[in-house]
């Protein structure tokens, strides 16, 4: 069959690289797909938001699955549009309708939703510009440090953790006068959480639900996790704090409700749910959902999957998730991002990278890369993904780092130290 992938990161290189190894694949298209997915495939240079675009190149192409990785077309509805239209409703798309990416598209609606089943997760209020001075109000006893977080899609930037009160007040006015645009027409306040962060993902049809290999994923900038947050610097799997009970906890107590929470709801849901979550006191909350998976965990997340990943996903296009075995190799994975100069502030792209070939016992994603006159040219803030498979968290993590440093571009950089803090 032929297949449409969607997006241009290193989740959907990944994804690109796993899928073309599929003996159900005939032909693998990536819109718009980046400097290094035409090795699996061909790239088309179109705008996942152009659906009408999309919907051309599907015909065109006589396509017959199609995978959404970045949030923001499901958020706009491209499941709903292939429904609405007689030429392809009856090809399936794995990545939720609206209805169901509004758990990722609304912070407000997710708390509501985790408020309504049960689900732990901090304590929050929303607030709008016409309940402003309420929420001054409410911030003015709340403690210390608080969350203020824009309720829409602000490309990771709308999450701020403050411990003012008189920064975080002005903070909630300027949201609310429009420093995300329209996704901080409402703003959720939320208790601030002290634990240890880790990333779970399902795939789920709606009924049933197969969960992925957890991960870990690496914000800060700096060497020790300081400094300013990013999309992701890096990236383990398994995590080595996320014990068998644990993970237990987390599937009775989360996961679970969430999936009954949806049907319970009317939510027909296909595709991932990534849950962001929180080790409190031994106890799983969770910060977020997102309706896709995450970048750079699903660059340790792939490798680590044995099955036929085409084969996954018409398993949960038909609704036949309920008796689908996932088999999860045993290895160790570790995902190192290499990002340009400057990054995650302003910084130049259209350097030439070198080095890829030398690179000895990890795969190579490209996330932010272009292929300029036969030279891959960086074309992002986060370039590449570096990602090792060994038999220990300590080879992979070892093997990784190793190989990020064969490859050059002019003002590259990335950490050292992912995953180390995890290594007993």
């Amino acid at each position: 069959m032929n297949i449409l992938l969607l997006g241009s990161g290193g989740r959907e290189s990944a994804f690109a690289w796993k899928i073309s190894q599929s003996s159900q694949c005939s032909q693998l298209f990536i819109a718009p797909g980046n400097g290094g997915t035409n090795a699996y495939g061909k790239n088309v240079n179109i705008n996942p938001n152009n659906f009408e675009a999309v919907k051309a190149l599907v015909l065109k192409e006589n396509i017959s699955l199609v995978v959404v990785g970045p949030e923001e077309p499901l958020v706009n509805g491209i499941h709903d549009f292939f429904i609405a239209d007689e030429e392809l409703a009856g090809i399936p798309v794995i990545g939720p309708k609206k209805e169901g990416a509004i758990l990722e598209g609304s912070k407000d609606f997710s708390k509501q939703f985790m408020a309504r089943h049960g689900i732990p997760t901090a304590a929050s209020r929303s607030f709008t510009k016409e309940t402003l001075e309420e929420g001054l109000v409410y911030l003015q006893s709340h403690a210390l440090p608080v969350v203020l977080k824009a309720d829409g899609l602000a490309a990771g930037k709308g999450v701020l953790i403050l411990d003012n009160t008189a920064e975080a007040q002005e903070e909630l006015k300027l949201m609310l006068s429009g420093k995300f645009g329209d996704a901080g027409t409402t703003v959720v306040i939320e208790e601030f959480l002290s634990g240890i962060e880790l990333s779970v993902f399902v795939l789920t049809d709606g009924d049933n639900y197969v969960i992925l290999p957890e991960a870990k994923d690496y914000k800060r900038i700096g060497q020790g996790d300081t400094g300013l947050n990013t999309g992701g610097m890096g990236s383990v799997s398994p995590v080595p704090f996320a014990s068998k009970a644990f993970l237990a906890e987390i599937e009775r107590d989360i996961i679970i409700p969430t999936i009954n929470g949806l049907k319970k709801d009317q939510i027909d849901y296909t595709g991932f749910i990534f849950f962001g979550l929180i080790k409190v006191n031994e106890k799983p909350l969770v910060i977020e959902y997102n309706c896709r998976m995450g970048d750079p965990e699903t660059e340790s997340v792939i490798p680590r999957i044995e099955n036929d990943l085409v084969d996954l996903f018409i398993a949960a296009s038909k609704k036949k998730l309920k008796d689908y075995k996932l088999n999860i190799s045993d290895k160790n994975a570790a995902t190192v991002m290499i990002v340009a100069g400057g990054y995650p502030g302003e910084y130049e792209k259209g350097k030439t990278i070198t080095g890829i070939e030398n690179v000895r016992q990890s795969l190579v994603f490209h996330a932010g890369t272009a292929l300029e006159g036969g030279v891959i040219k960086t074309n992002g803030g986060r370039v590449l993904a570096v990602s090792s498979l060994q038999d220990s968290q300590f080879e992979a993590l070892q093997s990784a780092t190793a190989d990020a440093a064969r490859i050059y571009f002019d003002g590259k950089y990335f950490r050292e130290d992912i995953g180390f803090d995890l290594i007993s």
